[in-house]
């Protein structure tokens, strides 16, 4: 089957993709209504340039509809959004016979912007830490736990992985089984230390179970935590604590990470601790700094009030 070439060539186009998606792929209702404005509008902007068949777009067309979708200061997920929808479009005709006559257009990748992490206060981290029952066997391994995260800045598969081997008394020390099988030692702070050993002393014999793992933080079953009972724990924590933000394991590697580079720590040594490959990760951190130390000039030097 082939498109008729008529002036409106490029809606019917997008009519028989958008039939392609619901019937043939199941998309939903959702995901073809967001392709049908995308492509359409698409189709208005070639339009008015003078195109009436897709196949006559190529490199160039691409790049001024990518600059048409910038000049309305679209966000860059939203842009790549669009730029993606219309891709799909030409990879469905090209499979047909009926694409650009030289293949597939590329308008490039967009980068979307460093985002800086969201971190909490010294204030909000101690709310965060009293929140936990000690009471409990179970609360006194959730304040364990938050005080690892916080901590040694540990990811959630890593702080749930760990085993009780891992954890040396003497040493002050974690071995942390990173991402791609990389182990690093981690140091512990004299207050997060305290908190692990008063767990593994007090709390950790009472939900240990005959077919405990060895697993160092157990569930009520004596079993390994799963990621998701994690985050239900600290979003449970982060409400009894009064904070606000959207709070997750990776919130507390975060803070670890802003409250080390704030407080002079080398950059090298906060990827090593960590556990990135790249400095280049780690190095979003030092531009939070550099906000901090501009706001603290902005209070402190006189020219900045002139």
């Amino acid at each position: 089957m082939r498109i008729p070439e008529k002036a409106d060539e490029l809606d019917e186009a997008v009519s028989w993709f958008l039939d392609h998606l619901a019937a043939e792929r199941g998309a939903s209702v959702h995901t073809t209504d967001a392709y049908e404005r995308d492509l359409h509008a698409a189709a208005r902007f070639f339009r008015k340039r003078g195109h009436s068949h897709w196949r006559d777009i190529a490199e160039r067309e691409m790049a001024d509809f990518r600059g048409w979708l910038a000049a309305q200061h679209l966000a860059v997920t939203t842009i790549s959004r669009k730029l993606s929808a219309l891709r799909s479009l030409f990879k469905f005709l090209a499979a047909r016979g009926c694409g650009p006559k030289s293949g597939v257009p590329d308008a490039g990748r967009l980068r979307r912007p460093k985002s800086l992490p969201k971190a909490l206060t010294r204030a909000e981290v101690e709310a965060l830490m009293e929140a936990p029952n000690l009471a409990t066997p179970i609360g006194l391994r959730d304040r364990a736990m938050l005080e690892l995260l916080y901590g040694a800045g540990l990811r959630v598969s890593e702080l749930t992985a760990l085993r009780f081997e891992d954890y040396s008394e003497p040493e002050s020390v974690l071995r942390v089984s990173g991402k791609r099988g990389k182990t690093r030692l981690v140091p512990l702070p004299a207050g997060t230390h305290d908190w692990v050993r008063r767990y593994i002393v007090d709390a950790r014999p009472k939900l240990m179970k005959p077919r405990a793992d060895g697993t160092l933080f157990l569930s009520r079953l004596g079993s390994r935590l799963s990621r998701s009972r994690l985050f239900q724990i600290m979003r449970k924590c982060a409400s009894a604590a009064g904070i606000q933000l959207a709070v997750g394991p990776h919130t507390l590697r975060h803070t670890y990470a802003v409250h080390l580079v704030q407080g002079g720590a080398d950059l090298r040594a906060v990827q090593e601790l960590l556990g990135h490959e790249s400095v280049a990760t780690t190095e979003v951190y030092t531009r939070l700094d550099i906000e901090t130390v501009k706001r603290k000039y902005a209070d402190a030097h006189p020219r900045s009030r002139e």
